[in-house]
């Protein structure tokens, strides 16, 4: 769970392609330390990285895109707006992702 979260709270901050890049060796590295199942780990990594990069204008291109795409229609999208919404709505879909991994993978 905390590759979840964390990968979600940095995703939101940090452009997610980046922070996964950064995040594979450190997983592969978790296999020599005797952890055999990565699947949980993976996901985790992914769903975090992909529904946090959602919680800020600069998580992720595609929400820079939509900003300008805006911008040039007249309607102003600030990152305090933007975060206003999106944020909770990241902290929603990411706690709806740690059921997901608890049942799928932890029970």
């Amino acid at each position: 769970m905390l590759i979840l979260w964390m990968s979600a709270i940095a995703s939101a901050f940090v452009d997610n392609i980046p922070f996964v890049a950064t995040m594979i060796p450190m997983i592969k590295e978790m296999s020599t330390l005797g952890i055999t199942n990565l699947e949980p780990l993976w996901w985790s990594l992914a769903l975090g990285a992909c529904l946090g990069g959602n919680g800020t204008l600069v998580g992720a291109s595609a929400n820079v895109v939509v900003a300008s795409l805006a911008a040039q229609e007249g309607y102003q999208l600030s990152f305090i707006n933007f975060m206003k919404l999106a944020f909770p709505l990241m902290l929603l879909s990411i706690a709806l992702s740690s059921v997901y991994i608890y049942l799928r993978y932890l029970l």
